[in-house]
């Protein structure tokens, strides 16, 4: 009889840890994404980006920003043109007219607001790299934790300036990070278009992994022909990058969401409408 109990108690507590492991398994991590317009511009000539072709060929770029619900918090990725733009009639024009002309059809604090998530709700955030089409709106979040590669906060900006406000919460990063520590939102070193240029791996729990190429990557053709655009701060480290997230979205099975690319940003759902 007490081995009879014994063994009805061991199968118990299998059963138990068997329930517990399931229940960890199962807990939710990324519970959606979002995918924000953060500007829409045309650039002027897109052999800046890939130099010999297309020379003197304008395209019409899209700049996204994408937010993050976790069963943690909410965690932002990329800020965007500066909401401010949206009150300029003629947009943002660059002082190089082969660059990018941005203008804001929609705020980003908007977009949030339609969402009902305030900026102080934004657990955690993040920026792929420190140009203006990218951390337009850090000091919207004043208070929220920036995740940037060390490389990039300390490189100077124009006329040495600081590229953040020294009082804004940060984690300097030396590599890649485990967001939330369930390997659900990982950032990735990839270094090259600048010093300490950042993608973001996402493993949504219906979609799948995706790859948000911040500025690794600018269009579909670039990525295809390995193109490096000419003002990008190293060659090597960029096509290291390149070859780096070739070999994650094979390992993942994953998407390649590139940041800037009009064509294929036109075929993705936007906020309200989100992935999971």
């Amino acid at each position: 009889m007490n081995r009879a109990i014994g063994l009805v108690v061991v199968l118990l507590s299998v059963a138990v840890l068997a329930g517990s492991a399931d229940a960890q398994s199962s807990k939710p991590g990324v519970e959606k994404l979002y995918i924000l317009n953060c500007g829409e511009g045309v650039a002027g000539d897109i052999s800046r980006w890939s130099p010999g072709v297309n020379e003197g060929k304008s395209m019409d770029f899209v700049d996204n920003c994408y937010l993050i619900k976790h069963a943690d918090g909410w965690f932002l990725w990329d800020t965007g043109v500066p909401d401010a733009v949206a009150a300029m009639p003629n947009g943002l024009a660059p002082s190089d007219p082969r660059a990018v002309s941005w203008h804001r059809p929609k705020t980003l604090a908007a977009q949030l607001d339609q969402l009902g998530v305030k900026p102080s709700d934004i657990q955690a955030m993040a920026v792929s790299h420190t140009h203006p089409d990218h951390i337009g709106n850090v000091e919207m979040f004043p208070t929220t934790m920036l995740y940037v590669q060390r490389a990039e906060y300390d490189w100077p900006g124009a006329n040495n300036e600081p590229r953040f406000k020294p009082e804004h919460p940060v984690t300097k990063l030396e590599g890649d990070r485990d967001v939330f520590g369930d390997g659900s939102v990982t950032i990735l070193s990839t270094p090259g278009h600048t010093p300490g240029h950042q993608s973001l791996l996402v493993r949504l729990p219906h979609t799948g992994a995706v790859v948000l190429s911040g500025d690794a990557v600018h269009f579909k053709s670039n990525w295809d022909n390995r193109a490096v655009p000419s003002l990008n701060f190293s060659k090597e480290q960029t096509l290291a990058s390149m070859q780096r997230i070739s070999e994650v979205l094979t390992k993942e099975d994953a998407q390649l969401w590139i940041n800037h690319d009009k064509a294929q940003g036109d075929s993705l759902k936007m906020s309200p409408e989100f992935y999971d």
